[in-house]
């Protein structure tokens, strides 16, 4: 495969699709594995591939091990596999391959993983870790509050600015995905947050322009920050495992439906295009009653009695 059609590739996803620079490397890496592949078999480059060079990469890919002798994870298979899509179909749309022999091949599905929420306790532990009334402590109760009253994404709560929020109305008007725009409500803590931190903490940070949070410079608080401000609570809250702003998401989702909500109001809440993404929700609700059941029903664990034998000889009446 031409190193020139692959930098090609890359340069659109960059510029067209606006790929992060981690995202464009991964994709970087598996086309060099597929380069590798198709010398190997004596393919001169990704133009003259055939449907059967690529079934026969997808066998290959599935039968890697690593290092340490351990088959290579779905997830690395299908990422892979989507690379190579990519590219066939970007050689055939720019007239420099004739038909694209990956049209329609399907790799392996990995299982998605439940999303991780936390529960009610642990969700209180770390709302109630900020507890100072400086101006950063004025905004990191804000933001945590903020994060999971509307279930907000990292960067849907950074590019907030304060019309934003209406304090009366007790809502946050936030853009997700696809540019689609969402109002949701926010309770009474969340609303008090934002009124303390906008009366008493953002003024002295001076800020130099219309965000609703700030660094320390007055700057608007970047993704990255709003990590660390997520990770340093959690840690403060003695949360043993990772807390990311999607933590308090799935927890914003996942709480929800476990008081009742109906699956199509959490979907307009997260700014799900589809009804389908939320459905993961669901199971993590079935999940949690599976656990709540095993651990309190008296019967959960009883063996099953042997069945009475009929004196009848017959089934039942």
């Amino acid at each position: 495969m031409g190193e020139r059609d692959t930098q090609r590739y890359l340069d659109y996803l960059s510029a067209e699709r606006g790929l992060s620079a981690r995202t464009l490397g991964a994709y970087r890496r598996d086309l060099a594995v597929y380069a590798a592949y198709l010398r190997e078999v004596g393919v001169a480059s990704a133009v003259d591939a055939s449907r059967q060079d690529l079934e026969r990469f997808l066998a290959w890919l599935r039968a890697r091990r690593t290092p340490a002798g351990a088959p290579y994870a779905l997830s690395s298979v299908a990422r892979t596999l989507v690379a190579v899509r990519g590219l066939h179909r970007f050689l055939v749309r720019e007239g420099l391959a004739g038909h694209d022999p990956s049209a329609g091949l399907r790799g392996p599905r990995p299982p998605r993983p439940l999303p991780r929420a936390l529960s009610l306790e642990q969700v209180e532990r770390l709302l109630g870790a900020p507890s100072g009334g400086s101006t950063v402590q004025l905004r990191d109760r804000a933001m945590l509050e903020l994060l999971y009253a509307a279930g907000l994404r990292i960067s849907e709560l950074v590019s907030l600015d304060v019309d934003d929020v209406d304090l009366q109305a007790r809502t946050v008007r936030c853009t997700g995905k696809g540019g689609r725009q969402r109002v949701v409500p926010l309770g009474r803590p969340a609303r008090a947050a934002l009124e303390a931190w906008l009366v008493r903490g953002r003024p002295a940070l001076r800020p130099r322009g219309p965000a609703l949070l700030c660094n320390l410079r007055g700057g608007r608080l970047s993704r990255q920050g709003g990590w660390m401000v997520i990770k340093r609570h959690a840690e403060a809250a003695g949360l043993a495992r990772d807390v990311s702003p999607h933590t308090l998401r799935h927890s914003f989702a996942t709480h929800l439906l476990d008081g009742g909500a109906d699956v199509r109001v959490v979907q307009e809440l997260l700014g799900h295009a589809s009804v389908d993404t939320t459905q993961i929700y669901t199971l993590v609700s079935r999940a949690r009653l599976r656990h709540v059941y095993e651990g309190a029903h008296p019967r959960a664990h009883a063996d099953a009695p042997a069945a009475a034998a009929d004196p009848g000889g017959g089934a039942g009446r």
